[in-house]
């Protein structure tokens, strides 16, 4: 009996692995996991997102775990490594995602009215930028290098107009950039753009340092604005399970026709509202990523 105990633990040990492993996804001990690209900081996402989640697990009645990686890349790589199910992403990285692993969007995001949104270049007013050209030889701060707004368009306007600056640094956020800007760490940096309000308040990247900065659009002025990029979209893996991909997309729906859901993604992600999406939005971006000849294996890597 002594030699059969342990033997039966064993057992017992592997049939109680195995049904956890066959947990159902959405599951409490299997929840289905939602990434979010940290374009903002985290502390502002997890404040923001449970309000979301709690919805989410109502209105589906799917467990919900929350993800937010250092940067943009390691959402992509969530994908290949099954730690992400669905993820918010920028649009270069879905891009990458689908790219490498098969991810596919299913929502756009919407903001002021519009499913594109653009870049600027930005700079100090004591820096003598007056035109890209200006940029040649000074301190520049880009976001993430896989961010469209805050690299990829920016640098294609850099190059285009054979402009060099003698340094550049990644600051991974849009808010940080302007902050380094602010502070004169560099001269001029590269952030989202969005069109100011009806009566004038601006809505790009230096809004999000106004509290702090309140005199910051008299210290750094706009450049240059890029051409249009398609909004973010909801991604969603490869074998993602049909009836989950649905109650989800369902729900966002929902949750951003209600006040507080309206409040909560104006304050992570300044979104009002989501429309359906497809891969084929994608293609003009695909083709810009072509003609600059960007290697997004290295940028994953």
């Amino acid at each position: 009996m002594k030699k059969l105990f342990p033997l039966g633990m064993v057992f017992l040990a592997l049939l109680i692995t195995s049904c956890v492993k066959e947990e159902k996804l959405g599951s409490t001990s299997n929840p289905v996991k939602l990434y979010f690209t940290p374009s903002v900081d985290s502390d502002t996402i997890t404040s923001n997102s449970e309000h979301f989640i709690k919805f989410l697990e109502d209105e589906t009645g799917l467990a919900f775990k929350t993800g937010i990686p250092t940067n943009y890349v390691a959402v992509v790589e969530a994908f290949g490594s099954s730690r992400a199910d669905i993820g918010v992403m920028n649009s270069f990285g879905y891009i990458m995602a689908n790219t490498k692993y098969g991810a596919e969007a299913k929502l756009k995001v919407i903001r002021y009215g519009e499913d594109h949104y653009r870049g600027q270049i930005i700079a100090h007013v004591d820096s003598g930028i007056k035109s890209i050209k200006d940029i040649d030889g000074k301190k520049f701060a880009f976001t993430d290098p896989s961010s469209t707004s805050g690299f990829m368009f920016p640098k294609k306007i850099l190059t285009e107009n054979s402009a060099k600056p003698a340094n550049t640094t990644f600051a991974i956020k849009h808010d940080n950039v302007v902050t380094m800007i602010y502070q004169k760490q560099v001269d001029a940096g590269a952030t989202y753009y969005s069109p100011p309000s009806k009566d004038g308040k601006i809505r790009d990247a230096r809004a999000r340092v106004k509290t702090q900065f309140p005199d910051v659009e008299d210290k750094i002025k706009i450049i240059e604005i890029t051409e249009k990029i398609p909004n973010d979209p909801f991604v969603f893996r490869k074998d993602l399970p049909a009836e989950i991909a649905t109650k989800f997309v369902a729900a966002v729906k929902k949750y951003l026709g209600t006040p507080k859901g309206k409040e909560i993604f104006k304050n992570i992600y300044s979104v009002e509202g989501v429309v359906d999406a497809t891969d084929k939005d994608y293609n003009g971006l695909r083709s810009m990523i072509k003609s600059i000849d960007l290697d997004t294996e290295k940028l994953i890597k």
